[in-house]
This record gives structure tokens, sequence and C-alpha cells, in this order.
């Protein structure tokens, strides 16, 4: 079995600031902690360090929407009083919990039959590539005329199946969720916040299963280092997205994720990236 790579302060750094930048904005952060250390000569930190330092995007969310989540529990917990299950907040709460379901499963598979999904780098630019289509089909045909009173549990359902697609590299956790919502005419930036909320649970489970998993001593700074640092340029990302898709669509991404997908695509074939 190949030795394990613990990264040093210094690379934890940059390896959280490239999962912080790239973990809500719809272009995979899986995908770019495996293709920039190809790039500059690192080995591959693996998937376990990679949803370790997830917590950190998870704790961005988490502080970002602090708010909004208050109130959701609250208002909640109010609807479960009273039985009144028709309530927003309810069927939001209910939608995030039952949508989180099917990555658990699929997630829980995976890591017993297999150990961790496959990061090989032609599967990564094919879901680059894949999920880019797919998010031009959904920016083409989505009405965009439902807003964040409208959610209700099939959307947790539908946007929770969207999800699991994230376990394949390449394809992006935002970026499948997000697809999801604008298929389901959500306005742009209520799927991007919904994508948020229905990203914590999933973060938070997939980081805690990881770090207790595979706990190692030798890679606590290195974790600790790229947590705090993905935390950061997370929060810093949140903020942006929300306000550029207030005002810009997705296209940008859209392009963005072809010419990664080719650009690895060429990196494989010219032989200066790695399979």
């Amino acid at each position: 079995m190949a030795d394990i790579w613990y990264p040093n302060w210094w690379q934890a750094l940059i390896l959280g600031m490239v999962q912080g930048l790239t973990e809500f904005i719809p272009i995979s952060s899986t995908a770019h902690l495996r293709v920039f250390p190809a790039l500059v000569g690192w080995p591959d930190a693996g998937a376990s360090f990679t949803a370790v330092i997830q917590l950190g995007s998870l704790l961005a969310v988490l502080i970002y929407f602090a708010s909004d989540l208050r109130q959701l529990l609250l208002a909640s917990w109010n609807a479960w009083q009273k039985r009144d299950f028709h309530q927003e907040a309810w069927r939001l709460l209910v939608g995030i919990l039952v949508g989180t379901l099917p990555i658990v499963v699929v997630g829980l598979a995976i890591k017993v039959i297999w150990g961790s999904p496959p990061r090989q780098l032609w599967v990564i630019a094919a879901a680059a590539i894949g999920l880019a289509l797919l998010l031009g089909w959904a920016e083409q045909t989505g009405k965009r005329e439902r807003d964040v009173h409208s959610l209700g549990i099939w959307d947790g359902i539908w946007v929770g199946l969207a999800q699991t697609l994230a376990l394949i590299p390449g394809v992006s956790r935002s970026g499948a969720t997000i697809t999801a919502g604008l298929f389901l005419n959500l306005q742009r930036s209520v799927a991007a916040r919904y994508s948020f909320l229905l990203g914590i649970p999933a973060l938070f489970l997939a980081g805690g299963l990881e770090f207790i998993s595979d706990f190692e001593v030798e890679a606590l700074l290195s974790q600790a280092v790229g947590t705090v640092s993905a935390f950061v340029f997370s929060y810093l990302s949140i903020d942006w997205l929300l306000q550029f898709l207030q005002r810009s669509s997705t296209w940008l991404f859209i392009f963005y994720r072809i010419g990664f997908g080719l650009f690895i695509v060429l990196g494989l074939t010219l032989g200066f990236l790695r399979p």
C-alpha cells in the first residue's frame, strides 16, 4: 500500500485555500484538490484530507447563515409543537434532512465497498464537462420563477438525489445541487442558498466520519491548518457567489468547467499530468 502523504503547514494552507474557493462555487473542490497538487508536483493528499478540511467550509456556512438557521430551527420547533406541518420552515427543514439521506446511504456504501470514490483524472475531466453540459441545459430551460418561500419537501428529495452525484470527483456538490435547483425552476440565488443549507449535514457527516475513521496524530497539524484556511476562503466565496448570482447567470462556471476538463485531457495527453 502506498505511503500516506501529509502536507506541511504551508502546503495545507494552500490546499485549504483551494478547498475554500471552490467548495461552494460550482466547479468542484475535490477536482481542484486533485489537479492542483498534480500540477505543482505534490502527491495527492487523498479523499480523507479533503473531507476533513471541508469542516472549515461547514463552519463558514454555519456562521454565514447563523441568523437564518436560528430562525429556521425556532420556527420548525414551533411548527412541531403546534403540529402545523404545513409551515414553510418545517417543510424546508424536513426537505434538508430527507435530502441528506441519499448521499449518506450512497456515501457509506462506497466507503464500505471501495474505501473511497475514484480519483483518476480521466474521471474528473469527464465529470467536469458532463456536469457543465447539464448546468447549461438547466440554465437554458429553468424558468427561475420560484423563490425561497416555495421550497418544500419534494425539492429536498430531488436536490438531495442530485447531491449524490457529487461523490464522483469533478461533479461538484454545489454544481449538482444548483443544477437540480434550476431544473426545479428556482431562482439562481435561491438555488445556491438551498445548496448551501443542504450541504450542512453532508459536510458534517463526511468530514466527521473521515476524521474519526482515519485519525492520525501526524495529520493533525496539516488538517488543522487546512481547515482554518478553508473556513476563511469558504466564507468569502459564499458571500461572493450569492451576490454574483443575483445579477448574473451560471455561464461563467459552465465555460470554466468545460475549459478545466479539456485542460485535464490535454495534460493527460501531453504527459504533464498523471492519471
